[in-house]
């Protein structure tokens, strides 16, 4: 029996509700971190853990042929007609080494708890100057450590320092207090990008006044 993802249970909910009610803004700099670190070209763009597809038109406007791997069946039955899928472990991406030329995760760092095995094999399977783009929640301003009650005034409690799982969140109606998330240190998630042997070109953030996105985009060499 295929098995059941964390985001299989609130697929109806995420993309008709979380994300209608966002439409097409951008409050959190999401789609601007994404669209000045990947950049216009050409060719396959793999999305990693593409969920139901909502940053392919703009990966398309980009340029490039979007392609997503998700292992939620039902996150990827929202993406039909978005863009070509796979149902796939991202952890084990079905791809040949070096056959990929850009790479992209947006937004789904925290939903896997072993993302530094992500990052390795997203290094397997780009070709050697190869770009990967990173765009996800900040590690240092959201997590269960941070009342975000207040945008003006995020209160960071302890838990930072410490990797863990939790539910915690400053919000019931968000998608951490559904599904969880796990959170890295800055420090902690910087070197898992080095150990997969992946060179950084760049950086911003996003959200006003205290950052809630955190995006790199880097290379294989």
């Amino acid at each position: 029996m295929a098995r059941m993802a964390a985001y299989d249970r609130i697929a109806d909910w995420y993309e008709n509700e979380f994300l209608a009610q966002q439409g097409d803004s951008d409050p959190i700099g999401v789609r601007r971190a994404l669209g000045s670190l990947l950049g216009s070209g050409d060719g396959v763009c793999l999305e990693i853990g593409c969920g139901t597809g909502a940053y392919a038109g703009q990966v398309r406007e980009l340029g490039w042929t979007p392609v997503g791997m998700d292992l939620s069946a039902g996150m990827l039955r929202h993406a039909r007609g978005r863009l070509p899928t796979v149902r796939a472990d991202v952890s084990q991406l079905p791809a040949r080494t070096s056959s990929i030329s850009t790479a992209i995760a947006v937004m789904v760092h925290t939903d896997i708890p072993d993302y530094p095995l992500v990052l390795g094999e997203v290094a397997r399977v780009l070709r050697p100057g190869g770009v990967f783009v990173h765009v996800g929640v900040h590690p240092c301003f959201c997590g269960g450590f941070a009342d975000r009650t207040d945008r003006d005034a995020v209160v960071l409690r302890p838990g930072y320092l410490d990797s863990h799982w939790t539910y915690e969140s400053w919000t019931d109606q968000g998608v951490r207090a559904k599904v969880g998330g796990m959170h890295r240190p800055l420090p902690e998630l910087l070197h898992a990008f080095l150990d997969a042997g992946l060179t950084f070109e760049r950086f911003t953030e996003g959200g006003s006044p205290t950052p809630t996105v955190f995006a790199v985009r880097m290379r294989k060499p």
